[in-house]
């Protein structure tokens, strides 16, 4: 297998004195604070706006170029993270194992006697042009939030295994208020969503590849008639959901089931045994030299 990412190093470009200015600028908390409220407000301007296939991708693009100028001119990082040379690739091999992801989750559930699905007569034109243009959007710019900025600016300061885990609850702590969330869907998310999210780009150090995963993710839920972190939509199947809210994760969707959650956790933790294997995990400032 190609991999797409070195072990983490010094990354900063230019003048690395630049006064105090400089030096706070270049503080981690400082670019990921700029950062996320730069993507926040692309996102917030872009997205489910009208014609909803159209805004929310021109929306991510004009996030990353954000991710890339905070980056480049108030982090001083090179981003070899969202380099486009190895975008297509690692996006495809993200967004194979987010539908199989959901695929094995559906199923197991389905066989459990939680979901039964028919086909809905829709117009399948009118149905997918918007949930691939939202899920465009919403994957872009929560990655390059949540994995882009935040899991590398807290890495920095403690480590990677401190950042993964706060950038999970962070997670979790932004889909609380949902539509149908409850505290065990925040915890459900957390684990699922922002484990396996951060734990993939701390393994591949490219955030093509969480996105690719993210936005199969969201686009197979979607388009299967479960609601996506619970928000409903119309899909090309219609769901029939029997079964206790723990084994379907009620109206909240596949993300509150706590078959999601069990497997999530099985592919999470061979990637992050791949990253320390390939040595791209950042030690906590104790185990620094």
């Amino acid at each position: 297998m190609s991999t797409t990412a070195t072990t983490p190093r010094p990354d900063s470009v230019g003048d690395a004195r630049g006064g105090p200015i400089g030096r706070f600028l270049r503080f981690p908390l400082t670019w990921m604070l700029i950062g996320l409220v730069g993507v926040g407000l692309v996102s917030g301007l872009t997205a489910q706006r009208e014609p909803v296939t159209v805004i929310p991708v021109l929306g991510a693009a004009l996030a990353v170029v954000v991710y890339w100028a905070v980056m480049r001119f108030v982090a001083r990082r090179r981003t070899p993270e969202i380099a486009g040379r190895r975008a297509a690739p690692e996006a495809l091999f993200g967004a194979a194992i987010g539908l199989g992801f959901v695929a094995v989750s559906a199923s197991i559930i389905t066989a459990l006697g939680g979901y039964s699905f028919t086909w809905a007569d829709v117009n399948v034109l009118a149905v997918m042009a918007p949930v691939l243009g939202i899920a465009c959007g919403a994957a872009v710019t929560e990655e390059l939030m949540f994995r882009g900025f935040a899991v590398q600016a807290l890495e920095r300061m403690l480590g990677s295994w401190v950042a993964l885990l706060l950038t999970a609850l962070f997670f979790g702590l932004a889909h609380a208020f949902n539509p149908g969330a409850t505290l065990w869907t925040a915890l459900a998310i957390a684990i699922q969503a922002g484990g396996l999210l951060g734990a993939a780009f701390l393994w591949r150090r490219n955030l093509w590849f969480a996105i690719g995963l993210h936005f199969a993710w969201n686009t197979t839920v979607a388009l299967i008639g479960i609601p996506v972190s619970g928000h409903a939509a119309a899909g090309l199947l219609a769901v029939d959901v029997t079964g206790p809210a723990l084994l379907t994760g009620g109206t909240f969707g596949i993300e509150g089931s706590l078959v999601t959650v069990t497997l999530s956790l099985l592919l999470s933790v061979p990637m992050l045994l791949l990253a320390r294997r390939r040595g791209t995990l950042v030690p906590g400032r104790r185990r620094r030299p």
